[in-house]
Order: structure tokens, then C-alpha cells, then sequence
């Protein structure tokens, strides 16, 4: 990827100092065009893709010129350079996009360090989030110590559940959730909660009532951290813990998932899903 240069991150600082700045007349003009809105639509390219795992290991280059961005480099899809194209026609100020990318199916990225670069970095943290909130939304795992930890896509489970089937259904949802390459299951069965009191099945299974607002936010969560369910095909409505889910699935694998997804949730009663097709 692209060094910057110490006067490209200068227009960058100047650009981030004059948002915090009063706008005059002749200031709006400027802040739309120029080698400031240059600077600080190139940033925004460039910080896209580096966040992007299809393309940050692709050494490309980008430069804007009033408004035009020029993309250069190689890459081995045609589908990666479409979506090189579609990033910086999507940046606001970006009025054309000249991309002369290279598709090259021989390409190989060129060896980059041990270091991990920001994008791995957010990646991980994105997984981890993913995994801790499903862990929290599930009724299996409810109340328990456990630790959820990711390098490079590797999961690391550790800390307390309270039962062995909690222990498999935690490692279950973690490598069910999208950018996982791998689990590491290090999770203790004990019956002690956070609380350090001793936890007892029947008294987590009455707990309060949980509203159905909150119990279709949490299933559709859970379907679009999953990786292998197209949360976005499926509706859910909730009726007093009754989960409906329709729409259209790829498969009865992918349909019998959903369904196990939902019904894990916390406060979920039932499943209907006869109007989940494949």
C-alpha cells in the first residue's frame, strides 16, 4: 500500500483543522475543491482500502485531482478491481474515477512484514466484538466469566461456562461467525457466575422478561455476524418470545442454522420458520 508523504498528511492535518474552524463564503469553495479536498479524498480511498481485506495487500496507488481519481496497480480479480473502482466513486467530492488497475491472474502480493497492519488489526477487534456479543445474547452463556480474545482470525476462548453443552456452543457460535479462520476452546465448565454465585439452570431460564423488540434486534445481529446464513434474505418478527422467520434460504443447512441461531437467543420461547424457504 501507499506511504504517505509528509506533505499529503500536512494537507490532511490542515484539512482536519479547518472542519474544527469557522467556514466562511470563499472557505466552502476551497473546502470542495484544491489540493486540501485533493488530500482529503486520496486519505479517504486510501484509508477504505486498507481496511479492506480483498485489497490491502495489493500494492496500488491512488491520486485525485479535482475531483478525479486516477487508481493504478495489480490485481488478480476482475472483481477486486471493480470494487477498488466502486470505493473511491463512492467518496464524497469524487466526480470521475479513472481506474487503470491491472488484472493479472499471476499476480502475487509482494511479502510483507510480521507486523500487523491497522486493517488486521480492526479485523480481530471486529471479530472479537462479534463473538463476545453472540456469546452474551445467547441463553447457553448468559451470566458466565468468558474471555473472548482474536489474532489474525484465530479465536481464543477462555474463562468459565456453566455446563458442557454451554462449552460447545460457545466454540459453535465463534467459528460460525464471519472472518473466523480457527477456535481455540480453553473455556472451564464450572458453576459459578461473574457474581461468584453458584449458577443454577432453572433460576436463569425464569429471568425477566425480555421485550420482542430486543429479541429480533439480537436474532438479526446474530444472522448478520454469522457466517454462514444471509441475514439479509431472512425477516424475523417476534410475538411474546415467538420467533417467526421467512424468506428465502440457499439451503437446508443454512435454514436449519438460522432456526438454532434464533432459538438460542435469549428469551426466545419458539421458532416458526415454515415460511423460510430453500
Amino acid at each position: 500500500m501507499k506511504t504517505y508523504t509528509p506533505k499529503l498528511l500536512l494537507a490532511a492535518a490542515i484539512a482536519l483543522a479547518l472542519g474544527n474552524a469557522p467556514v466562511m463564503a470563499d472557505d466552502k469553495v476551497a473546502a470542495k475543491s484544491g489540493p486540501v479536498a485533493d488530500a482529503r479524498q486520496e486519505a479517504q480511498i486510501w484509508t477504505t482500502y486498507t481496511l479492506n481485506r480483498y485489497l490491502r495487500a495489493n500494492d496500488l496507488t491512488v491520486t485525485v485531482l479535482d475531483g478525479k481519481a486516477t487508481l493504478s496497480g495489480s490485481v488478480e480479480e476482475d472483481v477486486h478491481k471493480d470494487l477498488a473502482g466502486a470505493i473511491a466513486a463512492g467518496v464524497s467530492g469524487i466526480d470521475d474515477v479513472d481506474n487503470q488497475i491491472t488484472v493479472d491472474a499471476d499476480y502475487k502480493a509482494p511479502d510483507r512484514s510480521s507486523t500487523r497492519g491497522y486493517g488486521d488489526v480492526v479485523d480481530d477487534a471486529t471479530i472479537t466484538t462479534a463473538v463476545k456479543s453472540k456469546l452474551l445474547w445467547s441463553k447457553h452463556t448468559e451470566g458466565m466469566d468468558t474471555k473472548v480474545v482474536t489474532n489474525a482470525g484465530k479465536v481464543e476462548l477462555s474463562g468459565t461456562v456453566a455446563t458442557q453443552q454451554a462449552k460447545q456452543q460457545a466454540e459453535k457460535l465463534a467459528k460460525n461467525t464471519d472472518g473466523v479462520r480457527s477456535v481455540d476452546n480453553k473455556l472451564q465448565v464450572s458453576d459459578k457466575t461473574t457474581d461468584g454465585k453458584s449458577y443454577k439452570k432453572a433460576d436463569a431460564e425464569k429471568g425477566s422478561v425480555i421485550a420482542d423488540s430486543w429479541i429480533t434486534t439480537k436474532v438479526k445481529s446474530t444472522f448478520m455476524y454469522s457466517s454462514n446464513v444471509a441475514g439479509s434474505d431472512i425477516s424475523v418478527k417476534t410475538d411474546k418470545g415467538v420467533v417467526t422467520l421467512s424468506g428465502e434460504v440457499g439451503s437446508g443447512a443454512e435454514q436449519a442454522l438460522a432456526i438454532e441461531l434464533a432459538q438460542n437467543i435469549r428469551g426466545v420461547k419458539s421458532v416458526t420458520s415454515r415460511q423460510l424457504i430453500f
